[in-house]
């Protein structure tokens, strides 16, 4: 979903996410800087631990494209290079992106990412559910069987804050230009208008990483 168009909900454009033309898929030339992905100007900040090549999906969780790519990318982060980490970023292009930002940092404060990550995508795509505000989250988490206290407390925390104005920074770095993206290694940037679609992301993503760890 591009950062201009993110109210745009067109299954047009959600197919163009998730699916490649076959002439797409046969292409066998390595990516290319410039057409296939981006070389950042300016290096990203990396959580990493040393030795590992991150790479970052950019989320929002009330996009379908977001929530379209979900399946392929939690397979393909199942057979990751143990050297590869993944973190999601959710991002804010404009001011009310900030509480569902606070939401994923809250369950991930509360361990709760694991068993409540895809349930979030679930409500409001499937359930058709508004997830927009603070109280619409907390009453939400309190219907999964999440203690409301705990997790208003970890909502309202000035970790949750300073974690959504850094993923924030983070989307600026690295300038996102829509959702779904990768960043990886804190150098390279890649979207589906770039790749030609995000499943071709990943692959792409696979020759970034492998550049990376032969030191290029």
């Amino acid at each position: 979903m591009k950062r201009r168009n993110f109210s745009v909900l067109s299954g047009v454009g959600l197919a163009a996410v998730v699916a490649l033309p076959g002439s797409v898929l046969a292409q066998t030339k390595p990516p290319v800087a410039g057409t296939d992905y981006l070389v950042l100007d300016k290096p990203a900040p990396v959580e990493a631990a040393r030795g590992k090549i991150e790479v970052v999906e950019f989320f929002w969780y009330s996009c379908s494209h977001c929530n379209a790519f979900e399946p392929a990318l939690n397979a393909w982060a199942k057979v990751l290079p143990k050297d590869v980490a993944l973190r999601r970023v959710p991002v804010a292009f404009r001011d009310d992106f900030v509480p569902q930002q606070r939401l994923y940092y809250a369950l991930e404060a509360l361990g709760l990412l694991a068993k409540l990550h895809a349930q979030v995508f679930a409500a409001i795509h499937v359930d058709k559910q508004k997830l927009a505000s603070a109280a619409e989250i907390a009453d939400w988490a309190a219907k999964q069987g999440v203690d409301r206290a705990k997790f208003t407390e970890q909502y309202n925390s000035f970790s949750a804050s300073t974690k959504a104005t850094r993923g924030t920074q983070l989307q600026n770095t690295y300038k996102v230009e829509g959702v779904p993206a990768l960043g990886v290694a804190g150098r390279f940037y890649i979207d589906s208008t770039l790749a030609q679609g995000m499943e071709r992301a990943l692959k792409v993503a696979d020759f970034l990483t492998a550049e990376v760890r032969s030191g290029r």
